[in-house]
């Protein structure tokens, strides 16, 4: 794999280099390659892309277990017996019922009062109850006190409520910290803000001349396609004509578990926090012609519109093809279109996008009451 990646970069004109690096000056890097040599690199342009590592909370014992994070997951090869996943985020759901579909008893370990906080509370509860049909032990509002064992043998977590959850492996998905310490950011003379991440503007340009930064180093949401738009901007900047920036960006995203959900835009909690008043229509999975003939009539649509415009603010779904639906209503929203083209949009039968006609039909008409 190493040999293809030389050959392509060669092809495009580059040095491929494998080692470890540390800025050492404004765009110039030290690096200790794996055969042992030391190299100095320095260019006109710096991009900074080092990306996130798996966070391990500071609980007694954690870190002697040698958790998995979802990386070791992805490679194991035994199937876990009993599987505690500490986290209840996107990559723990995932990994948690992926694991639970192989075959492993599987209990996810939430400090947070729900699992997926980021979504609304109908979401998470759909969610929830999900899992726990498929045998997943779902333990929300409690934290871990300290950890006994080792994982993939036996180990333990001991709650600060007093009980005690065990199993074979323990999988830790409790977030993840940017790739910045160490690296010589201060001799770039890049700065970081409270979160560890590189300070960009929407320009992804750093605080140092001619040094960018892209993808989730840079604070940039957590998705491959949210990192490929870094790289769109960034390549703007270089290449001359309109430059494209970060401002006003609208990122879907999907999360991969059955029923999948897909989001994108303002949530009912995002939309209050915010204060925007808005109109929302639900519809259940059972409602769309081609999920009763799927059988899969499992969760949910919901829309989010402006309570006194017709404008589409946010789209929420838990079903079959999550992610696809929402990329139409991406379109949408993106060509600046009223709620009600979609409404009255000819969308072919039978497919499961066809719900957003049955769901925008259900939004309330403009009232001076409209939903906070």
């Amino acid at each position: 794999m190493v040999e293809i990646n030389r050959n392509a970069f060669r092809d495009a004109g580059l040095e491929f280099v494998l080692g470890t690096g540390r800025f050492v000056a404004p765009r110039r890097l030290a690096v200790k390659t794996n055969d042992g040599s030391l190299r100095i690199i320095e260019g006109e342009h710096a991009f900074i892309n080092t990306g996130t590592t798996a966070a391990i909370p500071d609980v007694p014992g954690l870190k002697a277990a040698a958790p998995l994070t979802h990386f070791e997951a992805l490679v194991l090869t035994t199937l876990p017996e009993s599987l505690i996943v500490l986290g209840g985020g996107y990559i723990g759901l995932e990994m948690a019922q992926a694991f639970g579909k192989l075959g492993s008893k599987v209990t996810v370990i939430q400090d947070a009062p729900r699992v997926a906080m980021r979504e609304d509370e109908d979401v998470t509860e759909a969610i929830e109850t999900a899992l726990k049909e498929e045998g997943i032990d779902v333990k929300t509002g409690v934290r871990p006190a300290r950890v006994t064992g080792t994982s993939g043998e036996s180990v333990t977590l001991v709650l600060q409520n007093g009980s005690m959850v065990s199993g074979s492996h323990l999988l830790v998905a409790a977030g993840r910290t940017p790739v910045t310490s160490g690296i010589g950011l201060e001799a770039a003379g890049v700065e970081v803000d409270a979160r560890g991440c590189i300070k960009t503007d929407e320009r992804l340009r750093t605080t140092a001349e001619r040094t960018w930064a892209i993808g989730e180093v840079a604070g940039t949401p957590m998705f491959t396609h949210a990192s490929f738009d870094d790289y769109r901007v960034l390549r703007s900047q270089l290449v001359g004509g309109i430059a494209k920036t970060t401002r006003g960006r609208i990122i879907p995203y999907a999360l991969f578990i059955e029923p999948e959900l897909g989001r994108i835009g303002l949530s009912e909690v995002d939309a209050k926090a915010r204060g925007i008043p808005v109109r929302i229509a639900k519809l259940p999975m059972a409602a769309v012609p081609r999920a009763r003939t799927n059988g899969a009539t499992k969760g949910f649509m919901k829309i989010l519109i402006d309570a006194q415009s017709n404008a589409i603010l946010g789209f929420a779904m838990l079903g079959a093809n999550a992610g696809d639906v929402v990329a139409a209503v991406h379109m949408a929203m993106l060509g600046g279109l009223p709620y009600t083209a979609v409404r009255d949009a000819i969308i072919a039968h039978p497919l499961i996008s066809e719900g957003l006609n049955i769901l925008h039909a259900k939004v309330p008409e403009r009232t001076l009451n409209a939903q906070r």
